[in-house]
């Protein structure tokens, strides 16, 4: 028998986790309970055959895992009622939420761990950074690890205050990547590309050279040269970019003000 896991919620984040959890083989569906109040949402998770409930109050009375994939905002009415479950760990995917409180609303002798993960988690493809508290075991960091790890890669932080210079880097920088993507093909098509071609070939080239990046184990700046040759059209446009450190300088304050942005929302 694996380890009881309850799913609290099962909105888009929390069904992309648990389709991925099942399809990378890490949770049996017989070990999953969702625990969602809207009935469409439930009906759909109920066919990937995990056991599904409307209310904690539907619950056994241990689990090894309990995942909150609720919004921020409700976290202090839903979280109260799985205080009780014996041998359970806590887990929260909601941005911003401290693990402080969590600590308040299960007791401060609660295992919580806290992830962000950002949107291309929904693809298998994200970024998850985790933060445990003093009072999760090792064994149990490494099976939550193991269940992140279907939603791409994680890393781990020792320092909660990191979760918001975390969330300003990989939470919020698939919209940064995003726009890159819109600017580098309106561009294309001021250029005369035809618009759909110029979405293509920026789309393509961005996709292309994150996973050369990722794949061939060189460092970015080494990729970056590699494409420049002296005198030539990357070192002509790279100009533009590099000089005067202005994409350098436009990215740091971007990420500043993420930063900023996620110490105020925490507070």
């Amino acid at each position: 028998m694996g380890r009881k896991v309850v799913l609290v919620g099962c909105g888009n984040m929390g069904y992309a986790m648990l389709k991925g959890w099942l399809a990378a083989g890490r949770l049996a569906a017989g070990d999953v309970t969702v625990v969602e109040p809207n009935e469409g949402l439930r009906a759909r998770a109920a066919t990937h055959g995990v056991t599904v409930a409307a209310d904690a109050r539907e619950l056994e009375t241990a689990a090894d895992l309990v995942v909150f994939a609720v919004k921020p905002q409700v976290i202090g009415d839903v979280v109260p009622a799985y205080r009780d479950l014996e041998g359970a760990t806590y887990l929260s995917v909601a941005a911003g939420t401290g693990v402080a409180t969590f600590e308040d609303l299960l007791g401060g002798e609660a295992a919580v761990m806290r992830c962000m993960p950002n949107t291309p988690a929904a693809i298998g493809k994200g970024m998850i950074v985790v933060f445990a508290n003093r009072n999760v075991r090792p064994e149990t960091k490494a099976f939550v690890d193991g269940l992140l790890a279907a939603s791409g890669a994680v890393a781990t932080v020792a320092d909660e205050a990191l979760m918001d210079a975390v969330t300003a880097v990989s939470g919020s920088g698939p919209a940064y990547v995003f726009h890159f993507i819109e600017c580098l093909a309106a561009a294309g098509e001021k250029a005369g590309l035809p618009a759909d071609t110029a979405k293509l070939l920026a789309m393509q080239t961005v996709y292309g050279a994150a996973c050369l990046a990722k794949e061939s184990g060189e460092e970015p700046g080494t990729l970056r040269e590699e494409v420049t040759s002296p005198g030539g059209t990357t070192a002509a446009a790279l100009g533009v970019l590099m000089g005067e450190e202005r994409l350098v300088e436009l990215v740091s304050a971007a990420v500043e003000a993420a930063k900023r942005r996620s110490v105020e929302l925490g507070k």
